[in-house]
């Protein structure tokens, strides 16, 4: 299929000094052709990707081969960017959210201009593809050219995860090939080839690189305002940092778990990966690595959560991880934290913190704890030596 496009060309004194200085024969009208070889695409794909430098017919081939207008979103600015989600139920515009990687509880409270541009991008994306109607074909034009190249990694993998489980339709348009590994598409179409390439069965995602490393309590600054609880940190915690490329992408803090019947308990009291890396299973990765080393050291770790995401990667690491507790009725819990006041403010008791009184969380919670394998190999980053904690960087692991 060939697609020509066709304009008249002005006539003022610009245009005729163009075609009169580079020798333009015809100066009444300007054509385009772009090969669209597109008829042999399987019929039932998910992700297709037209790849080529700028100017070699990619937006022209999504408009005019798919027959419709690029694909764009709607926020309103003046709403939280959760809010901008109204077609769907809450639970499951988190649960959207989530699936395109950005899994930030205080991003979806802010309004969609506040946030940062791979935000934004993964806010665009979970709009229009959650929008989309079964069967329709979405199209994106200038996929990623606008993120970090690492962020455009972690967003392929968590977009390509969405519209295979949901069993959706997208087709990209893009000038960059280091996604092609992560998106996994089914073909791939070059305009400046003509050429269509039909992917026989998906390859393994590359392989992810992680470097973790005891860190202080100030490192904490780079990640708390993405905590979905709360930015105070306990000083008595073992604070970790990950790094992928030499970047910050997650902070893990662990803290004792008193106990009068289990001994030897650990809990995560703190874990954030940066909404740029959400998508790519760090989160759960790390969590079964310290979970792993902790059981070697003949310790126990457990995690409470309240977030949505955490409870889907949970769902799926059932081999490592035991749900041991849940709290899903709200309204119960408000009656019991108001009951609990009510005693208090007719003297029948003295709230009192330090002796371990406190008011239930108002929210639905789970309880993990880790039951996996253990960690076959050096754990020395889990232990404290005070001699050499001052030079921070102690202890890397590398995980592949």
């Amino acid at each position: 299929m060939k697609i020509e496009l066709k304009n008249n060309i002005t006539q003022d004194r610009y245009t005729k000094y163009i075609c009169e200085s580079f020798d333009i024969q015809d100066n009444k009208e300007s054509k385009v052709i772009v090969e669209a070889n597109l008829d042999s695409i399987p019929k039932n794909f998910n992700i297709g990707v037209v790849y080529g430098g700028s100017g070699s017919g990619k937006t022209t081939i999504l408009k005019h081969y798919f027959k419709k207008n690029i694909d764009e979103s709607y926020f309103d600015n003046t709403k939280s960017l959760i809010s901008n989600f109204d077609w769907l139920e809450p639970d499951e515009a988190t649960m959207l959210l989530s699936s395109m990687g950005l899994s930030s509880v205080p991003t979806w409270l802010r309004p969609f201009n506040v946030l940062s541009n791979g935000e934004q991008y993964r806010a665009n994306l979970a709009y229009i593809v959650g929008k989309a109607k079964d069967n329709e074909v979405v199209l994106i034009d200038e996929y990623t050219s606008v993120v970090d190249r690492d962020v455009a990694k972690a967003m392929s993998n968590a977009l390509q995860k969405y519209i295979r489980r949901n069993n959706k339709k997208i087709v990209l348009a893009s000038c960059h090939f280091d996604i092609m590994e992560w998106l996994q598409p089914d073909w791939i179409y070059s305009p400046q080839k003509g050429r269509l390439e039909i992917a026989t069965h998906r390859r393994q995602r590359p392989a992810i690189k992680l470097q973790i490393f005891r860190c202080r309590y100030e490192t904490w600054n780079l990640f708390k305002t993405h905590h979905y609880l709360t930015e105070d940190l306990n000083k008595a915690c073992k604070n970790f940092i990950v790094l992928y490329n030499s970047k910050p992408v997650c902070f893990v803090a662990i803290l004792p778990m008193p106990s009068g019947t289990i001994k030897e308990a650990y809990r995560i009291s703190r874990i954030v990966v940066l909404p740029d890396f959400q998508g790519l299973g760090i989160g759960m990765k790390i969590l079964n690595l310290f979970g792993s080393m902790y059981k070697t050291d003949e310790k126990k770790l457990y995690i409470k959560t309240s977030n949505p995401s955490l409870f889907i990667g949970m769902n799926r690491n059932t081999s490592n991880w035991k749900l041991i507790s849940s709290q899903n009725d709200i309204d119960k819990i408000k009656k019991e934290n108001q009951r609990f006041l009510d005693r208090e403010k007719n003297g029948e008791i003295v709230f009192d913190l330090r002796a371990g009184m406190k008011l239930k969380k108002e929210s639905i919670t789970k309880s993990y704890k880790y039951i996996g394998k253990e960690h076959n190999e050096d754990i020395n980053i889990i232990k404290f030596k005070t001699e050499v904690y001052k030079d921070v960087s102690q202890n890397q692991i590398s995980l592949f």
